[in-house]
């Protein structure tokens, strides 16, 4: 009976070690579960926002880059950017719009430096690209933007006033470091297709005249007949959507010794705006009433152009 007794104990007291061992597993398991990784604690100080803008306040922009001239933007009182500097040109208002997003909140990789003694290490003095940002009641905020880093995916960058060096995402240097050419509006014409009211079309041996009715469009010449409205609106679409080529080389001496193909001749929203095409081998060159100079056009718009009075006129 007393050996039954003591096997009964030990049995026992081995029973309570195992519960209190549970117990500490299953403490360990919930304070692994439920306790905070250092990491996910300080993510927010380690990507910290470099500056944040509201694109609606921002009225300059200034993009400055290594040999070449600054490119300084401006919002007219219409809300439309405009290039101001080194000369006036329409600007395109979706890239402008697309630099307005990033800056909108440009956050960092990391933390490279938070006091940082030698820029130069970094691209940074002179920096590769600073773009100036000046918008209603915050004067001018400069942003410098650097060399890649070593491994790749990142560019370094500061603040103007901020002793931090950042890393940000490659992406945002090619979104605000835009050229001249890549700010400009390349359209050659600024008249609205679904405004155009009239369209000449004159060409070696044929002059084509067409005017839009309430029902579609209607030839006035060289004879009044009913058109193809299909036809002409592809016309008006081609000549509205034509966009110029600004690195091809000495565009204006080429369309001066290039061969007349037509020209076409739009009234609407913007008055009466002209664009002349040519054709020199392979290659077409327009000259715009709407912009100063002489581009390379896609062959597209000398296909639009090539047309004939019966390629306008209303099948019966």
């Amino acid at each position: 009976m007393e050996e039954t007794v003591r096997a009964w104990l030990m049995n026992f007291r081995g029973l309570i070690v195992a519960v209190v061992i549970l117990a500490g597993l299953g403490g360990v398991l919930y304070w692994s579960q439920h306790r905070t990784p250092p990491a996910a604690a300080t993510s927010a100080s380690t990507t910290p926002v470099i500056l944040k803008v509201n694109a609606a306040d921002v009225t300059q922009l200034t993009v400055k880059q290594k040999q070449s001239d600054p490119v300084t933007l401006q919002k007219a009182d219409a809300g439309k950017w405009q290039i101001t500097q080194p000369k006036p040109y329409r600007a395109d208002q979706e890239t402008v719009a697309g630099m307005l997003s990033t800056l909108s909140g440009l956050s960092a990789d990391r933390v490279v430096e938070d006091k940082a003694s030698n820029l130069k290490q970094y691209g940074l003095d002179p920096a590769a690209a600073e773009l100036d940002i000046i918008g209603k009641g915050q004067g001018t905020r400069q942003l410098l933007l650097g060399d890649d880093t070593p491994t790749g995916g990142d560019v370094y960058a500061s603040l103007a006033g901020d002793p931090r060096v950042f890393t940000v995402s490659s992406y945002n240097k090619t979104s605000l470091a835009k050229s001249l050419n890549d700010l400009r509006d390349k359209s050659l014409l600024t008249v609205d297709a679904d405004k155009v009211s009239r369209v000449e079309l004159i060409s070696k041996g044929q002059e084509i005249e067409f005017d839009r009715t309430k029902d579609g469009w209607q030839i006035l010449k060289p004879t009044s007949s009913p058109a193809d409205s299909s036809a002409v609106n592809d016309l008006v679409r081609s000549l509205t959507s034509a966009t110029m080529q600004l690195s091809a080389g000495d565009a204006a001496a080429e369309f001066s010794r290039a061969t007349p193909v037509a020209t076409a001749k739009l009234t609407g929203d913007a008055g009466v705006q002209t664009l002349e095409v040519r054709k020199n081998k392979d290659d077409y060159y327009a000259k715009s009433s709407a912009v100063d100079g002489a581009f390379k056009v896609d062959s597209s718009l000398g296909t639009a152009l090539n047309k004939k009075i019966d390629d306008f006129q209303k099948k019966k």
